[in-house]
């Protein structure tokens, strides 16, 4: 079984983002599989990252990719669930490309589509679909601009909804692809991989791009990558563990916040209870001193707002 694995950040975007026209075919078949639409020609704009990743402190290696018609694209493979919701930093990353047109002088109508297509292997979206777009729409599902005029989508592709039992004679080209970049690892050890390369014109391209990163050159260059995204897992840790310190006091300044305030209220309920008392001692003497100088249970009654049988009480006791 071979190290060569398109689920790492490096190969994936090697393989889709060099300067070559191998890497240029291949990206133009997965834009074309997963956007929905025929892709005739497109620019890399930032390929230089993959060639000098290794001299830049924390590389972002997406894809920045150009249609000929001048729609940009970020392409990411997106593997980790991190401390920064991933549908929040997206939605960042779709705001930031799209204001990165330029636009002095122009009309707005002249602003070109923007989309982040993003593959994860999580589940994200609360439906059976593997791939979905999201555009601007009000809670009732009304778009806030025309369809053909919508400039900014965020396209989603959640490979761990594949059933890779499914027969693949029963795949579309979408689950033809997300297989193979699930499982292309194991080249022809796996049965499904073993028929796709034999028979799939666009899996063949994507195999021969796999191929040139197997050597032990590359296998170094994914080693160092993947060490870079322990230490970005250590820091999201470190954030991780700062937050929950953080929430662990806020909770106990809350707590004793609400220990101080129940402690007053007992404080309060306390001199009710003594008033309440002295009040009731008040009473008992009236009634008794009323009494004692002869005036009729009916009339202490009428004055005290008390039944006869509460003042025989209050006499006896």
């Amino acid at each position: 079984m071979r190290s060569a694995n398109l689920l790492n950040d490096f190969a994936f975007k090697y393989v889709f983002g060099e300067d070559c026209k191998e890497a240029n075919d291949a990206l133009k078949s997965l834009l074309t599989v997963f956007l929905e639409r025929k892709v005739h020609h497109v620019v890399v704009k930032n390929s230089e990252l993959v060639k000098y990743y290794s001299k830049m402190k924390n590389p972002r290696l997406d894809l920045l990719v150009e249609f000929d018609d001048r729609t940009m694209v970020d392409l990411e493979m997106q593997l980790r669930q991190t401390q920064d919701h991933l549908p929040i930093r997206f939605s960042y990353y779709l705001a930031r490309l799209h204001s990165s047109q330029e636009l002095e002088g122009k009309y707005y109508g002249e602003l070109k589509e923007t989309i982040v297509l993003v593959l994860f292997n999580v589940n994200l979206i609360d439906n059976n679909r593997m791939c979905n777009t999201f555009t601007l729409k009000n809670e009732e599902g009304l778009s806030f601009v025309k369809e053909t005029e919508d400039r900014m989508k965020i396209r989603t592709v959640e490979m761990a909804k594949l059933d890779v039992n499914k027969p693949l004679k029963e795949m579309n080209e979408q689950e033809k692809m997300i297989y193979y970049f699930l499982n292309c690892h194991k080249g022809m050890d796996d049965s499904k991989i073993k028929v796709m390369i034999e028979s799939d014109g666009v899996i063949q391209m994507l195999e021969k791009r796999v191929e040139t990163i197997s050597d032990d050159g590359w296998k170094k260059i994914i080693e160092d990558f993947r060490k870079l995204h322990e230490n970005e897992e250590r820091m999201e840790r470190q954030l991780e563990l700062e937050e929950a310190h953080k929430a662990q006091e806020e909770a106990k300044k809350a707590l004793q916040e609400a220990n101080k305030l129940s402690q007053e209220a007992d404080k309060k309920v306390e001199e009710a209870d003594k008033k309440v008392e002295e009040a009731n001692k008040q009473v008992k003497q009236m009634v008794r001193k009323m009494y004692e100088d002869g005036f009729s249970l009916d009339q202490i009654s009428e004055y005290c707002s008390l039944n006869v049988d509460e003042i025989q009480v209050l006499i006896k006791s």
